[in-house]
């Protein structure tokens, strides 16, 4: 294999990230920083292509009989929650008396802020040298709301991708397997009577009888990685008045899935055993698993990392094809308050992406 580029600096990748923390980039709002990634990526050599805020390319020597590798992660950010004591939109450095625990602060510096300038590196670095796969790199859209318009619109345009690589901060630890996602919105109908007198049918006990059975179900199947499938009832709304027996009560629940489920077999489910009207927004979003013995999982042991499996949700849900999802940073710290990811995460995560990648066989 021919050797690979020097990546960019550790300095190349706190300046971009900087850049991006003082453009806004919630999640539908990307665009200036769309238009800030793309000038940076040309200035870099590279072709960029675009739809809506997504921004990709393919490396040179694309040839079809290889298997490919994409690289993704996402541009845009949750809104800062109130209780920032900093300003979100700027990019703070706190000095540390280890140089590598120097901390940056800013929205979307950790979540997904470092695994997107962090990965764009590795990509600059490994797109001209010859490896035993194809390389693309996706910078996407509307990851936190799972948007139309973010990786499902560009997923399309590319070539068949054998196995991807999503950055996300996990500590630098490869999450073979990620939790689906399902919401439920369900409607317990009851009749209207006064609730002075032994009348009407209170839909809210039906939601009740509802509740209490998902609360109490167990799946008999549990993921070693996962666990079980979790259900949980999150928000509920009955009545108009105190005096009128309400005739109609509706309930949400989220839904987290394991591999073993498809979020279909799960509403089909739930639709056989509730009382209750059962109708589910979407069914997109569906666990992912990636086998431990797949190479670049075995690469990742190889480099000391352990595998997991990841309760949170990312664009792995919207791609048909085996993923891993491993990044700079710590997801307790996404959508909080004072996010920030160390420098020492950065410079890190561009030399372990390197030792994973570089002549790695998949």
């Amino acid at each position: 294999m021919k050797t690979v580029q020097e990546p960019p600096s550790l300095g190349f990748c706190v300046r971009l990230l900087g850049s991006l923390i003082t453009t806004p980039r919630t999640s539908r709002s990307e665009q200036a920083a769309a238009d800030l990634l793309e000038v940076e990526m040309r200035r870099q050599g590279m072709n960029p292509q675009r739809t809506g805020n997504n921004l990709w390319e393919i490396a040179p020597g694309y040839d079809a009989k290889r298997p490919t590798l994409l690289l993704n992660a996402h541009i845009d950010t949750v809104k800062p929650v109130s209780a920032w004591t900093r300003d979100p939109f700027k990019a703070e450095t706190v000095d540390a008396d280890t140089p590598a625990d120097t901390k940056l602060y800013g929205l979307g510096s950790n979540d997904d802020g470092a695994s997107l300038v962090t990965l764009l590196a590795t990509y600059l670095a490994l797109r001209n040298s010859r490896q035993a796969y194809n390389l693309i790199f996706v910078a996407s859209a509307e990851e936190e709301v799972s948007g139309q318009n973010g990786i499902s619109s560009v997923l399309p345009l590319l070539p068949e991708v054998s196995v991807a690589l999503v950055g996300e901060p996990t500590c630098m630890e490869p999450a073979i397997a990620e939790k689906g996602l399902m919401v439920l919105d369900c409607t317990a109908q009851g009749k209207a009577g006064h609730a002075a007198r032994n009348e009407g049918d209170n839909a809210i006990m039906h939601a009740i009888d509802d509740i209490i059975w998902i609360k109490n179900y167990r799946f008999e199947k549990e993921s070693p990685l996962l666990g079980p499938v979790k259900m949980t009832t999150t928000i509920i709304n009955a009545g108009t008045q105190h005096n009128v027996i309400p005739d109609q009560c509706v309930f949400t629940v989220d839904v987290r899935s394991n591999e073993l489920y498809s979020n279909r077999d799960i509403y089909d489910l739930l639709c056989a055993n509730l009382k209750s009207e059962v109708k589910a927004r979407s069914f997109r979003l569906n666990s992912s698993r990636l086998d431990i013995n797949h190479p670049m999982v075995q690469r990742a042991v190889a480099l000391g990392k352990t595998p997991f499996g990841s309760p949170t949700l990312s664009d792995q849900a919207l791609m048909s094809f085996p993923s891993m999802k491993m990044g700079p940073g710590d997801s307790r710290r996404s959508h909080t308050a004072d996010e920030y990811i160390k420098i020492g995460e950065i410079a890190d995560a561009l030399d372990t992406y390197r030792q994973l990648l570089d002549g790695l066989v998949i």
